[in-house]
């Protein structure tokens, strides 16, 4: 009989790139003696939807020394195998042809995968250490493969295939693997390595991008009190056409970026695509202790297998998306001007969906499962993103706290203890300790704050809350389809008339205007106007990319138009009266007289640790 806690042993093969199939080994010393199961999760902690990920399998074997093993599906993600003495050895294919930071992805070129959708698990021994052979695909071509990993090695030479290990289950699956031949970059952040491999074609200035990552790096580890919770982190980055996305692990991140994003060595202004990414990049790091360590009560530990609900996800998303370009502007890679635009942008985007008056960030917490990550044409008139909504709730919170302690206390106070009181001692946040925790760290009394940012659908009034530390909250009406705002506006010598606009959001891909969304009590839908309409003509004049936002501008509101399109392959013809643009376009800008108060409070929250 093998000795107790004998490893879980895994054998992964990129063995048919062509075919995007990667071949899984799995050998279970000493499995159940009344039939051992197995299961793969169905979503993958960070992104919280059911994904199914066993639809992938497409063959499962097992065996028993020469022995076939028969196996028995109990549900759509576990198996059963029959008793067996062991050695028991599973072995399976997985396809993978999902491009995304969730899943796993092969071609001839690289390959990906996050463990949730490669390594089964084996149940009644998910504590269990595991061993995993990471196999090269066989040919001349893949000789130039390496590997990037956070996963410790077990034998296998750093960035090599070869042998590494987990000391459990829920370790494992929280190493993504990429190979190929990607770039490799490496720096030092308080003494911890940390590497940065980029697939894909790039033109990207490797020592620039390291020198920005090791700024945001050390910063976030001085935050949370000087030392790093992981002995080494891993950036894997996926460069395309256009994507955006990033998924967080313990001790790495995988992210998806236009290799747009990323910094070129000819151009050295710090442009809007290049902080983009440095935001992900820093939300992503943030992640390795609010999220990943600092994680709600529901989430400890994660069960995989069903959905796991809280009301807490603004905090653990929303907090992280305040922090994220809050940490750029600390460690000095974007302006207080880059600042304040990108929070009016967040602003704007919250402000334009009549979701937000309908859903509360704590009920869009709870309904994660269906709705934000399910969304479909009538999202932004139905749910607010615990997201961008969250980062307001937390930038209000901050700046409320700030208020009334005279910046003696903050929401940097809370992140720490936080990280001491939950984060260290491995402790889950229980559904209403937050608050609690919170007017303890900070004295102040918050519970009408709590109720009307958290469980009502009230606005924030930011004027009076942003006046305090010097700045000015200008609304407008957006002056084309591609203002998302952040621009204060300019004095024009004689006022703008108002814009005409549809009351939707117009898509032009494939040389067609079509509708992908329609807005609530706006002129398309009281119009009768529905997404997935293609409009071809306005008063008898043809409607094409090029010319619809022009044609439409010929027009002022009230104004009726005849609109002529087709639904499902049927014309049609509609009478719609157009309406003004509405005021929900933010942009905010430093009082040009502020006080000293306020230039020391609004210096002391960009600023502060």
């Amino acid at each position: 009989m093998p000795a107790k806690g004998a490893p879980i042993r895994y054998r992964i093969r990129a063995s048919q790139p062509e075919a995007h199939l990667y071949n899984v080994e799995l050998v279970v010393e000493a499995p159940d003696a009344a039939g051992q199961r197995f299961s793969l999760p169905a979503w993958i902690p960070g992104s919280y939807m059911i994904r199914e990920f066993a639809r992938n399998i497409i063959t499962l074997q097992a065996r028993c020394g020469r022995r076939s093993v028969g196996l028995q599906k109990i549900d759509k993600h576990t198996w059963q195998a029959e008793p067996c003495a062991g050695p028991l050895t599973l072995s399976y294919d997985v396809y993978a042809w999902d491009l995304s930071v969730r899943g796993a992805h092969l071609d001839t070129g690289h390959g990906f995968f996050n463990g949730t959708s490669v390594f089964l698990c084996v149940h009644g021994q998910e504590n269990a250490p595991c061993l995993v052979d990471i196999e090269r695909p066989q040919g001349g071509s893949y000789r130039d493969w390496r590997v990037a990993t956070a996963l410790p090695t077990a034998g296998a030479k750093r960035y090599g295939f070869g042998a590494y290990r987990a000391d459990n289950y829920d370790e494992l699956i929280d190493h993504p693997v990429e190979m190929g031949t990607f770039s490799l970059a490496t720096f030092r952040a308080r003494g911890v390595p940390h590497d940065v491999a980029i697939t894909g074609r790039h033109d990207c200035d490797l020592k620039r991008l390291t020198d920005d990552l090791k700024r945001i790096a050390e910063y976030q580890i001085d935050f949370f009190g000087g030392t790093a919770p992981m002995k080494r982190y891993v950036f894997l980055v996926t460069a395309v056409g256009e994507g955006y996305g990033g998924l967080e692990h313990r001790a790495s991140t995988a992210l998806l970026c236009s290799r747009y994003d990323l910094p070129c060595a000819s151009v050295e202004k710090q442009d809007d695509r290049y902080l983009t990414f440095l935001g992900l990049a820093s939300h992503e790091y943030f992640h390795t202790w609010n999220v990943k360590r600092i994680k709600p009560a529901a989430f400890t530990p994660y069960d995989l297998t069903r959905e796991s609900y809280t009301r807490l996800l603004w905090a653990f998303e929303g907090i992280t998306s305040y922090y994220d370009d809050l940490c750029l502007v600390r460690c000095g890679l974007m302006t207080t001007e880059q600042y304040l635009q990108a929070l009016a942008r967040t602003l704007t985007s919250v402000q334009r969906g009549s979701g937000r008056l309908k859903q509360t960030v704590a009920d869009s917490s709870f309904d994660a499962w269906i709705k934000y990550y399910r969304q479909d044409e009538n999202a932004p008139n139905a749910i607010v993103s615990y997201y961008t909504k969250g980062s307001l709730v937390a930038l209000a919170l901050d700046l409320t706290v700030r208020k009334a302690t005279d910046g003696k206390r903050s929401l940097d106070d809370v992140m720490r203890a936080l990280w001491v009181e939950y984060g260290k001692a491995g402790r889950g946040v229980g559904e209403a300790e937050l608050e609690i925790l919170i007017e303890k760290v900070t004295g102040v009394r918050l519970q009408r704050f709590f109720d009307l940012a958290l469980r009502s659908t009230e606005d924030i009034a930011w004027t009076p809350l942003l006046r305090h530390f010097g700045l000015r909250v200008h609304m407008a009406a957006a002056q084309s389809s591609t203002d998302r705002g952040g621009k204060p506006p300019k004095k024009a010598a004689k006022p703008t008339p108002p814009r005409a606009v549809l009351g939707s959001r117009l898509e032009t891909a494939g040389g067609e205007v079509k509708i992908a969304q329609v807005f609530d009590g706006g002129a398309a839908q009281t119009g009768g106007l529905s997404a997935g309409d293609i409009l071809i003509a306005l008063d008898g004049v043809r409607l094409t990319p090029a010319n619809w936002e022009q044609r439409l501008g010929r027009h002022r509101p009230g104004d009726n138009v005849r609109i002529t399109g087709f639904r499902r392959d049927e014309l049609f013809e509609r009478d719609v009266r157009l309406t003004s643009a509405p005021v929900d376009t933010f942009a905010l800008s430093q009082d040009p007289a502020p006080s000293a108060a306020q230039r020391r409070r609004l210096t002391k929250w960009l600023a502060s640790h």
